[in-house]
């Protein structure tokens, strides 16, 4: 489990119930795009301390519930009002994150058959997937990574085909 300080998930702002859960207020970029945690690193004193999760509940706009494993009422958790919650390396999606990466090397067409270029990286954003694409002159496009533009992928011929709205790789140039 790998200490990610560059990501702030939120601060614990409160104690929530009677069974140790607290209360995270989540940073803006979260808030439409919560990852699956199995633990974070709380900052106790300035340093990471890693903390498993047993229960996690999101009950919208910018609130995060959290149970810790180990920490089951008032008295345990109280102390750790006002920390800030990091995410960790160690979290579900992170395999998601090694399935997007088989994409690379895929060439990008277009639905209307156009040659956009290939894929030399996927950028991982808080909300937002992103495709990097090296097109035939040798310019870099970023495209958002959305269900609603990929019409196919074909894994035999690692080609990807994507309807992408008008005037999107024009915001790259």
């Amino acid at each position: 489990m790998a200490y990610i300080n560059e990501i702030l998930l939120g601060r614990i702002t409160k104690i929530s119930g009677y069974e140790g859960a607290v209360t995270v207020k989540l940073e803006k970029s979260f808030t439409e795009n919560i990852p699956l945690l199995e633990s974070v690193f709380l900052e106790i004193d300035g340093r990471p301390v890693p903390f498993f999760i047993s229960d996690s509940e999101y009950s919208g706009a910018d609130i995060l519930k959290l149970r810790f494993e180990g920490y089951n009422s008032i008295e345990k958790i109280s102390e750790f009002t006002g920390c800030r919650v990091y995410l960790t390396s160690g979290t579900k999606d992170n395999s998601q994150n090694d399935d997007l990466r088989t994409l690379i090397g895929y060439t990008v067409f277009r639905i209307d058959d156009n040659l956009l270029g290939s894929i030399i990286d996927i950028i991982q954003n808080p909300g937002q997937w992103l495709l990097t694409i090296m097109s035939p002159g040798n310019k870099e496009i970023l495209i958002p990574l959305h269900e609603d533009f990929i019409v196919s992928i074909d894994n035999l011929k690692k080609i990807v085909v994507m309807d992408i709205p008008d005037g999107l790789t024009d915001i790259n140039k």
